[in-house]
């Protein structure tokens, strides 16, 4: 499976940013993660297709939103009031199979990344 996000940019705090990624194949589970400068990679977000569901962490809960076409595998991650806190480079992910609800902010159950798209959010 190739994954192909974008979308990223240099926006001001408080703007909105919307980063699609589209998959060559079709997966069941489909996520975000993001990496700030010299921090570990963080879960953000996740979708099931199978009996739809979404799953985020608690830091952007309330302010992102992942959506999507599993008929066309793509997902986007809807960026609103976006903080400094919130600049990274953000990675889309993606698995065959229904990732189990206790494991789906782990990196290890994703078995396919895009490159990679920054997000760069000024105060």
């Amino acid at each position: 499976v190739q994954l192909q996000a974008s979308g990223g940019g240099l926006v001001q705090a408080g703007e909105s940013l919307r980063l699609p990624c589209a998959a060559s194949e079709r997966t069941l589970t489909m996520g975000w993660f993001r990496q700030a400068p010299g921090k570990e990679r963080e879960f953000v977000a996740a979708v099931r297709w199978s009996g739809v569901s979404t799953h985020y962490a608690d830091s952007v809960k309330g302010r992102f939103t992942i959506s999507g076409d599993n008929a066309k595998n793509t997902v986007f991650l809807q960026m609103n009031s976006l903080k400094p806190e919130d600049t990274a480079v953000y990675y889309c992910a993606a698995a065959r199979s229904r990732i189990i609800l206790s494991a789906i902010r782990s990196e290890a159950q994703y078995g396919y990344w895009g490159q990679g798209t920054l997000v760069t959010v000024s105060s």
